[in-house]
């Protein structure tokens, strides 16, 4: 049987139009539901370009990691998360992949191991179109500009739900997370996750480094802690409870989260949907926001187009970390961080074989 012809997505750019090819446009990406019809991969190329505004108003010079997923999204297909999961499913792409076109541009990132990679980095609406021909769902960009890799211009606050705990729980944190945003003089920008969590963005100035911005998160979410008894910042799950987890850590060098307009790899192409503040206090059902929906919101402006104009100081923030500088776990791939806690779980931890400094004692 012959191959479907490839189609073409014409796009807007700041260099005149672009024809961008997408091969096997039928592939079926995302089957039917109950509530959706199913997705094909044109289909999704399509989404990339009518929502191309608000989406490189997420991505535009950013060093960006693809989420691809090449087969489609199916019940028990898994994502690699690591080089254990050879035989995942999808995958993260985190080097300009081959073929490449050359109106695609880079920007070089260091991770915390000091290896570099050249990473896309989007500067018009065809890239991420492109990278829908190459099977990719989710945009993953470093809160950074290619014009200084190491200082972020961009704090992330995402409120992580618990088992026990549900999406109005999100929602009422959310809510409060606004209301101390607005007593540090700051504004945030609000959205869905695309599965069951909120993300808060805010730009800031860009001076200071992640360890700063970490830093700055884990001291938002202390005081978030302080405001409503259903926050943590507890890095080990067995603490959380049931309660709405500030992943501080996705403000780590080389850790990233869904971009604005980017789809899920959920049944029913669910989006990570930008939203004013009265609107995510009025969502129940986050599904209801995707591939076939958020295009129309575009029609009323995006609700994220006043996000560039404030760039804040984080000074506020770090001095409420100076006020308890009290180091919390890194991600398990990190070297040994300055000040870190024990890498071990604390029901796990047996006292006598750790140091004042948490490294573990020889003979431990």
């Amino acid at each position: 049987m012959a191959k479907p012809a490839a189609a073409e997505v014409v796009v807007p750019g700041p260099d005149g139009d672009r024809a961008v090819r997408v091969s096997s446009p039928d592939r079926v990406i995302y089957e039917a539901t109950d509530t959706t019809p199913e997705v094909t991969k044109l289909m999704v190329a399509e989404y990339f370009a009518a929502v191309g505004d608000g989406l490189m108003r997420a991505l535009h010079e950013r060093p960006t990691a693809l989420e691809r997923w090449t087969r489609g999204v199916r019940p028990g297909m898994r994502l690699a998360t690591g080089p254990q999961d050879k035989d995942a499913d999808a995958f993260y792409q985190k080097r300009v992949p081959k073929g490449a076109p050359d109106y695609l541009q880079t920007a070089t990132i260091t991770f915390p191991s000091g290896r570099t990679a050249d990473e896309i980095c989007p500067t018009e609406p065809a890239v991420p179109v492109w990278c829908a021909h190459m099977g990719t769902l989710t945009f993953h960009p470093w809160p950074v500009r290619r014009a200084d890799v190491d200082r972020p211009d961009e704090l992330r606050i995402d409120l992580d739900p618990q088992p026990g705990t549900s999406f109005a729980d999100v929602v009422r944190v959310a809510g409060v997370a606004r209301e101390l945003l607005g007593d540090l003089g700051m504004v945030g920008f609000p959205k869905t996750s695309g599965n069951r969590g909120i993300h808060v963005f805010l730009r800031i100035r860009p001076e200071w480094e992640f360890a700063d911005v970490r830093h700055a998160a884990i001291a938002f979410g202390r005081e978030l802690e302080r405001r409503d008894d259903g926050v943590t910042t507890a890095w080990w799950k067995e603490e959380r409870g049931e309660r709405v987890f500030v992943d501080y850590n996705q403000n780590s060098r080389d850790r990233t989260i869904a971009s604005a307009y980017s789809l899920r790899p959920i049944p029913g192409a669910p989006v990570s949907t930008p939203m004013t503040w009265e609107e995510i206090a009025e969502v129940t059902d986050p599904r209801v926001h995707n591939l076939f929906t958020v295009p129309d919101r575009m029609a009323d402006g995006d609700p994220w187009k006043a996000i560039d104009d404030v760039a804040h100081d984080l000074t506020p923030l770090l001095d409420l970390w100076e006020a308890h500088p009290v180091e919390l776990n890194y991600p398990p791939d990190y070297p040994k961080m300055p000040g870190e806690p024990p890498r071990v779980q604390p029901s796990k931890k047996v006292a006598g074989h750790w140091d004042a400094e948490g490294n573990r004692v020889e003979g431990g």
